[in-house]
């Protein structure tokens, strides 16, 4: 029965990257097989230098109390999606468990994907792709209705020296541009203006080339980078 199971899958078994139903079948034929079972012994003593290597890296601060609020915070879609990832990381828990992979590595798994369901924004309020003047699509924006604003670059403009890149927004049609703040990196970003009203569609966003620092004036000054009116995304 050797020939029905390559190494290649002897491996990802042993590393949790195989299917359930791959695993089952090869854990079964281990059973009948002792040769099988010889080859995923050796595949799991092998793999086992990379358990040892792994550091032991602590849960950041706060994380727990931030999983409490989330999970009482949590809707019924965001606890339903928590449910699944704990219910796939438990499966990879047993995999790896009675793989090369010991408890800390399978933990560490299972509070990585939950964290990260959990901890991740909420969903935006509003969405808006920004176009430049050729029509090409430059960054995607994301709005919350707290005003928290995840900018992120599909392009990297090509700035002048001692100029930086500054996002507005336009709350009231009919009123003046409001800064987001500067994308001091030149890269992708998230926001934060307390005290705007909550982002709607057809709100107006845009990044503007702006002097070091920010607008002088603090209305935009420098050619617009990037463009568009924001849709409520439908969920």
């Amino acid at each position: 029965m050797t020939g029905q199971v390559p190494d290649i899958l002897i491996d990802e078994v042993v590393l949790g990257l195989a299917s359930d139903a791959d695993t089952a079948r090869v854990e079964e034929l281990a059973l009948r097989d002792a040769d099988v079972a010889r080859r995923l012994e050796q595949a799991r003593l092998r793999f086992m230098a990379l358990d040892d290597t792994a550091p032991v890296l602590p849960i950041p601060l706060g994380f727990w109390d931030r999983l409490r609020d989330r999970l009482e915070d949590a809707t019924p879609a965001q606890a339903a999606r928590a449910a699944r990832v704990v219910d796939l990381a438990r499966a990879r828990l047993r995999r790896w468990q009675g793989a090369a992979f010991g408890g800390m590595a399978a933990a560490a798994l299972m509070a990585a994907m939950l964290g990260w369901t959990l901890l991740q924004s909420p969903e935006p309020a509003v969405v808006a792709v920004l176009l430049d003047a050729d029509g090409e699509a430059v960054a995607l924006i994301e709005g919350q209705p707290d005003n928290t604003t995840r900018v992120t670059l599909l392009e990297r403009p090509d700035l002048p020296a001692g100029r930086v890149m500054q996002v507005w927004t336009k709350p009231d049609a009919d009123g003046l541009p409001v800064s987001l703040g500067l994308l001091v990196s030149g890269r992708s970003d998230t926001l934060t203006v307390p005290g705007l009203p909550a982002p709607g569609a057809s709100q107006l966003y845009e990044i503007t080339a702006e002097p070091d620092g920010g607008s002088p004036t603090n209305l935009p000054t420098g050619p617009i980078l990037g463009k568009g009116l924001a849709k409520e995304p439908v969920i």
